[in-house]
C-alpha cells in the first residue's frame, strides 16, 4: 500500500469496526463516499465532528442527546408517571419510533451478568430505584429482551420495586402480521402462554 492511501485505508479500518459493517462493507462505503465527496463525505465529516462534541447521555434517564437533560426527560407532557425501563439507548429510540408511549424512560446500560461480571452497580439500576420515588413514579415497565440475561434483569429489578411500584412488562408473542411458519420456538411458546380469551 502506498503511502498516498493510507488515511484512506485508516477510514476504511475505522468504518469496517462499526456494528454491521465489516472490511468489504467499509471499502464500498468509503469508496462511495469519495465519490460523492461534496454531496456526503464532506456533510458527514462536518457532522460527525459537531456530534463529536455536542452528544452527551441525559443525566437523568442514559438517553443520548445534546443536553445533559434529554427532551423526553425535560418534557412536562411526559411525566405521566410511567416510567419504561430498557436495556440500551437503541431499544429506547425503537420504543419511541412506535409512537405509543407517552410516559418517560431510563436506559440501564446493559443487563446483569455474572459471566461478564456486570452487577447492579455497573448498571443505572440504583438510579431507576431513585428515579421511582423522587419522581413520583407509579408504574414501571419493564422493557427488556427476551434473554436470559435480559429476564434475570427484570426478575432482579421486580425484586427491588415489588409493593413500591405497579410493575409491568411487554408482552410477548406473535408480532403483528407475523406467520407462525417464520416464527422461532420460543416466540410460539411465548404466544401461547400469554394468549387470551376472544
Amino acid at each position: 500500500m502506498s503511502g498516498s492511501t493510507d488515511d484512506i485505508e485508516t477510514l476504511i479500518d475505522l468504518m469496517a469496526k462499526l456494528p454491521g459493517l465489516g472490511p468489504r462493507s467499509a471499502r464500498r462505503a468509503v469508496l462511495h463516499l469519495i465519490r460523492k465527496r461534496s454531496l456526503l463525505l464532506s456533510p458527514l465529516s462536518d457532522m460527525m465532528s459537531r456530534v463529536a462534541v455536542s452528544a452527551r447521555e441525559c443525566l437523568n434517564c442514559g438517553n443520548i442527546g445534546t443536553s445533559d437533560i434529554c427532551d423526553i426527560c425535560e418534557s412536562e407532557k411526559r411525566a405521566t408517571g410511567e416510567l419504561c425501563v430498557v436495556e440500551d439507548v437503541a431499544d429506547l429510540w425503537a420504543m419511541e419510533r412506535s409512537g405509543v408511549f407517552k410516559g418517560r424512560y431510563h436506559v440501564l446500560g446493559g443487563t446483569l451478568s455474572a459471566l461478564d461480571a456486570v452487577g447492579p452497580e455497573e448498571l443505572r439500576i440504583p438510579r431507576l430505584l431513585d428515579r421511582v420515588v423522587s419522581e413520583e413514579i407509579t408504574e414501571v415497565i419493564l422493557a427488556l429482551n427476551a434473554t436470559v440475561d435480559g429476564q434475570t434483569t427484570a426478575h432482579y429489578i421486580a425484586d427491588q420495586l415489588q409493593g413500591r411500584v405497579k410493575l409491568t412488562s411487554l408482552a410477548q408473542g406473535v408480532p403483528i402480521g407475523g406467520e407462525l411458519d417464520y416464527l422461532d420456538d420460543g416466540t410460539i411458546t411465548a404466544a401461547l402462554r400469554a394468549r387470551k380469551e376472544l
